[in-house]
């Protein structure tokens, strides 16, 4: 299956900022409304039955924590993705890399995706997949129930489009740069195909919001290393804290 995109800079925090899966939006200038408490995406819920399963402390930042849980369904997704996942600190670093970006977005005020644009996102994500039997098969072996997966499709649309907002505003790229990528990225991956190369106006806009992306991702990732830097961040031995 071909790595699936969400605004992608899934690539960002969830692929450094990993997981990718969703469409690219362009925010307008005001955040929409705030969310309640209750509607913020959030961590996997304890889990029911007779007697509950004590989850264990993966890492502590500044006066919060995350769960092994947390780190395991990370783990789990990108093995949906990937077919594989990431070593458990680059799980971590991205899971501390949301932490980060939920405590930005809850400042900001920032409102979660409407329903319509999860189960959008969540029907591009299956679409990845070569058929629907594929997928459910694959979410089976990762270990993933359904809702885990619209969750944390949606948390990551909802992750995308606030970096987007957060950091387009100072994304600008000239007619200097587009004409650079046309010619110097563009045409010769085009001719290596031997696929017809359109004319710069015909792909002007499509490439100025690549190199809009790019520099959202490049700020982003800047900005999430210096706020790492500036966090208290205790990482526990896998299976050490309970």
């Amino acid at each position: 299956m071909r790595r699936a995109t969400f605004n992608l800079v899934l690539a960002l925090c969830l692929c450094g900022f990993a997981a990718k899966a969703a469409e690219s939006q362009a925010q307008a200038a005001a955040p929409p409304p705030a969310p309640s408490p209750t509607e913020m995406p959030s961590a996997p819920p304890a889990q029911a039955g007779g007697t509950q399963k004590v989850d264990a402390i993966a890492v502590r930042i500044e006066d919060d924590i995350l769960t092994e849980s947390e780190v395991r369904e990370l783990a789990e997704f990108q093995q949906l993705v990937d077919g594989k996942s990431k070593p458990r600190l680059e799980v971590i670093q991205e899971l501390t890399d949301q932490w980060i970006l939920r405590g930005e977005a809850n400042t900001a005020k920032y409102g979660l995706p409407p329903k319509e644009d999860v189960d959008r996102a969540t029907a591009q994500f299956e679409e990845q997949f070569s058929s629907p039997e594929e997928f459910e098969k694959r979410r089976a072996a990762a270990g993933l129930t359904e809702l885990a997966v619209r969750r944390i499709i949606e948390q990551q649309l909802y992750l995308a489009r606030f970096v987007d907002y957060r950091f387009r505003s100072a994304a600008q790229v000239d007619d200097k740069q587009i004409a650079a990528y046309y010619n110097g990225e563009f045409v010769p991956q085009l001719k290596a195909r031997g696929d017809t190369v359109p004319a710069l106006e015909d792909v002007e806009d499509t490439i100025r919001e690549v190199l809009i992306q790019r520099a959202i991702t490049d700020r982003a990732n800047k900005w999430l290393e210096e706020t790492r830097a500036s966090l208290k961040i205790d990482i526990v031995a896998e299976g050490a804290a309970r």
